[in-house]
């Protein structure tokens, strides 16, 4: 108890996280800080910034401080392994944030389910993905897209595969007006572009967005995505789903990704703190043959709501004086510390110091000060 009550916030989230991921039976996955830089240059799109710090090692291989967990896991499992690997990790990794002026080292928490993917899979993933946000704030929102609904839909509408990448930009930029003339120059009629605005509109809770989208896709194209999400969204528990909002406008880039998408956010931050989702193309770009889901969570977003919490150096300053004997002073101090609080403990109160109370120690007895 009392080394929890010392925790500053971002390692009190970090302990819960990985006690969160531990008790679904997620393996700690532990890496080298290095990799070859060569596996970031051919997979510079996937990662949140392609500035990587590089260095020559003693054998003439160009290096790289990780910028990223995931692609290691990717490059170091195997597709023969039985069953699904389930990993979490831990690891301080090396980038340049949105907004910062150079690289920092960033603690980055995320877990990986490879193998053989199902419904339980991605419904374990997706409830992993909220109870963390719930872990962090006690509230929160998953934002779900499916990349390979409107993936298919697009195909439909007959949007050529080089110009696809365009067309999701459009839709995550929300930029209906570009989309719609992206579809007239491929001579979509008016009434599929139409029923593309009216899919892009679905946007809310899964009891009322999925049975529209299984109303408006009937007929036009394959509604396996839509029942795929209505059969994880269904099993999910309420307390899950009150949380979820279908959102197609988030995508991520579709060399990567394949189906379902999904990106976290709580109260007092306006970016996302979480992401993940399927990505089967990364998998098979980097020769594997099995699927994988999973996410990030970004640790630096969480600095945010670290600085609002008023910050202490001690729960109790105990002062003391000469005429206190040695086994008062600890037998006070271990009291204290039984109570779950952590003592810093000082003949005077030194400069600049932050601390709930400030108690002193005479004649046997502990006074608030």
């Amino acid at each position: 108890m009392m080394q929890h009550m010392t925790m500053g916030f971002q390692e009190e989230v970090t302990l819960r996280l990985r006690s969160l991921y531990n008790g679904a039976g997620y393996a700690q996955y532990r890496m080298s800080k290095f990799e070859e830089y060569d596996l970031y240059a051919r997979n510079k799109d996937f990662l949140i910034s392609d500035s990587v710090i590089t260095f020559m090692d003693v054998s003439g291989r160009l290096m790289a401080l990780k910028p990223d967990v995931t692609l290691s896991i990717v490059k170091n499992t195997r597709d023969d392994t039985p069953g699904t690997q389930k990993l979490y990790y831990n690891e301080n990794v090396y980038r340049v944030t949105p907004g910062a002026h150079g690289f920092r080292e960033i603690m980055q928490l995320g877990l990986e389910c490879l193998g053989q993917i199902d419904d339980y899979c991605q419904w374990e993933v997706l409830t992993l993905a909220a109870e963390s946000l719930r872990t962090i704030s006690g509230d929160g929102v998953l934002d779900i897209s499916h990349l390979g609904l409107l993936e298919r839909f697009l195909t439909e509408l007959g949007i050529p595969a080089g110009c696809r990448a365009d067309a999701l930009r459009f839709v995550s930029e929300k930029n209906i007006h570009d989309l719609a003339s992206l579809c007239r120059s491929f001579g979509v009629p008016e009434e599929r572009i139409s029923l593309l605005r009216q899919v892009l509109d679905c946007c809310g809770a899964p009891e009322t967005v999925l049975p529209r989208l299984h109303y408006l896709l009937s007929g036009v194209t394959d509604t396996a995505p839509v029942d795929e999400l209505m059969r994880i969204t269904d099993a999910l528990s309420p307390e899950i789903r009150a949380m979820i909002r279908f959102d197609f406008s988030a995508v991520d880039d579709v060399r990567y990704y394949n189906g379902i998408l999904f990106k976290g956010y709580i109260p007092g931050i306006p970016q996302r703190v979480l992401s993940g989702g399927r990505y089967d193309r990364l998998m098979a770009n980097m020769g594997r043959k099995s699927g994988a889901v999973g996410f990030a969570v970004y640790m630096d977003a969480l600095e945010r709501l670290d600085t609002r919490q008023e910050q202490y150096d001690a729960d109790d300053l105990l002062l003391y004086d000469g005429g206190v004997s040695l086994a008062q002073l600890a037998e006070k101090v271990q009291e204290l510390k039984n109570q779950g609080r952590s003592v810093l403990v000082q003949r005077t109160v030194p400069e600049n110091i932050r601390v709930r109370r400030i108690l002193k120690l005479a004649g046997g007895e502990v006074t608030e000060v």
